[in-house]
């Protein structure tokens, strides 16, 4: 499975090219996830980049939920509209078009985080205020986590013991 992760702060230049690291793409295995990557506008109206595989994974679970329906329909124009094959230039850039550049907010000084199987390209003040809004929830929700992980490791632990007492 796939796992991108991080921040890593980027800018876009004069020409809507945005430079991706190395770092970031070499987690990418082409013959596993595919050379091609989508760029696609994604929930909460970000823009998302995904390789080809894990684009394909997404719009094929969202057809299988909405079947043969209106829903479906809608689902397929809206994201096979809002997406692109990109390519990477030699220096590792991408261009992004102007409509989803401005569908997405983006403005010059960008972030971009690996989300699991694809790379959220936020506008760096919009990133940071959702990190604001939702720190708290995430640092509950790791907490919980957490406390139960413990608890499983411990009933392990107590039950090694036990058969090993027998």
């Amino acid at each position: 499975m796939l796992k991108l992760t991080g921040e890593y702060d980027h800018i876009i230049d004069e020409k809507n090219r945005l430079f991706i690291s190395t770092k970031l793409r070499s987690k990418i295995d082409a013959e596993k996830y595919g050379p091609d990557f989508v760029l696609t506008l994604g929930a909460d109206g970000i823009l998302c980049l995904y390789p080809e595989k894990c684009f394909e994974a997404v719009v094929a679970e969202a057809a299988a939920r909405a079947g043969a329906s209106d829903e479906s329909i809608e689902f397929e124009r809206l994201h096979f509209a809002l997406s692109s094959t990109v390519e990477f230039d030699r220096q590792g850039r991408l261009l992004i078009n102007e409509k989803l550049k401005k569908r997405a907010n983006l403005g010059t000084e960008l972030t971009l985080i690996g989300a699991r199987d694809h790379i959220e390209i936020w506008n760096t003040a919009d990133w940071e205020q959702y990190l604001r809004d939702h720190a708290p929830r995430y640092e509950k929700q790791v907490s919980e986590a957490r406390q139960v992980v413990f608890q499983k490791q411990s009933e392990h632990v107590g039950i090694i013991q036990e058969s090993q007492e027998d």
